[in-house]
């Protein structure tokens, strides 16, 4: 699929300035309390799939002078990589272990999610990223040759509990503190962080991109949108809401380019859209005149809807395990 050029300064507008569902809030300081309020009609409903990946992303740049000068240097990288890739002048890498650590913070038994839980989770993101997930099969066969392997491979390494009276986290990122009375984030440059915790205001998890700060480096999930067995709600219970979040953490944008027609997610073999799509939608499904790949996991499908990644998805996600990536500790965990 022919994709439209942006320029990088372009990307770089467009990705700090486009936003998940929600509104954008902006709290005077960094441990005020945050209220997640919505107009949009579709967030009324506690059945529609919420990120708030790219609000988070947009506090961190007003925080953080120099965060879009990392990230438009990692997307040059990317983009190089990239055309590297198709020119056959690199190799794509071997499977990449990903030792994991989850930072499990409760108020509540049911938030301190059995190990079992955790380990189904686990087990999700193994076949979503290596294309073993048992639907594979469902796609349809317009886009089923695009379907990639992104020969990543997660490993449990620790599972970190904390008890808390908080019964709503926000998104802060105050959870990734233990003086907040949270959990600090443990070797982000090898390790992935995540905190499963109640976010709140029917968000289902955030991400971090690439180039941000290390200190609260990862993806936060709340605890009944994570794994497929124990504490859950449906239609999130499939361990799809981790795997997408996972995909922002490794640079992958929604599948809609968060915009209109002319916004994109920059991988080109992803149709262009013009909005998220919820629930189980029919295929096909038009928007921008053409099929929309809806059940691309970087969609707002439900969790038995959503079952692939696309061999240009795989590209900018490999991207980042080389040097000036962003996560290019990770890539000596070779399997």
């Amino acid at each position: 699929m022919k994709k439209r050029a942006f320029p990088i300064i372009a990307f770089i507008i467009l990705f700090v300035f486009s936003s998940c569902i929600g509104d954008k809030k902006k709290d005077k300081e960094n441990n005020t309390p945050e209220i997640v309020t919505s107009s949009d009609e579709q967030t009324q409903n506690d059945t529609i799939r919420r990120c708030y990946t790219m609000n988070v992303l947009e506090k961190h740049m007003i925080k953080t002078p120099d965060l879009r000068s990392k990230m438009e240097q990692i997307e040059k990288r990317c983009q190089a990589f990239i055309t590297q890739r198709k020119e056959g002048k690199v190799e794509d890498l071997d499977t990449i272990i990903i030792p994991t650590i989850l930072h499990v913070i409760y108020s509540n038994e049911d938030e301190n999610i059995s190990e079992a839980q955790i380990q189904s989770q686990i087990n999700v993101l193994n076949q979503d990223f290596s294309k073993t997930n048992t639907d594979i099969d469902q796609i349809p066969e317009e886009f089923a040759a695009l379907a990639s392997d992104i020969k990543i491979h997660f490993e449990l390494d620790s599972i970190i509990r904390v008890s808390s009276t908080t019964t709503s986290w926000g998104t802060n990122d105050q959870m990734k503190f233990s003086a907040n009375g949270g959990s600090d984030v443990i070797n982000p440059e090898t390790h992935l962080n995540m905190w499963v915790c109640a976010i709140g205001g029917g968000i289902l998890g955030y991400a971090q991109f690439p180039g941000d700060s290390p200190t609260t480096d990862g993806i936060v999930i709340s605890p009944q949108y994570f794994g497929t067995e124990g504490y859950l709600q449906s239609p999130f219970d499939k361990g799809r809401t981790t795997t997408h979040e996972v995909g922002h953490w490794l640079n992958l944008r929604h599948i809609w380019g968060d915009g209109d027609c002319s916004a994109d997610d920059f991988v080109d073999d992803t149709p262009l859209s013009d909005t998220a799509n919820y629930g189980c939608p029919n295929y096909p499904t038009l928007h921008c005149d053409s099929n929309d790949m809806t059940m691309n996991y970087m969609d707002y499908v439900d969790d038995n809807c959503m079952y692939m990644f696309t061999d240009g998805q795989m590209a900018r996600m490999r991207a980042v395990f080389t040097e000036g990536g962003g996560r290019e500790g990770f890539a000596k965990n070779l399997e």
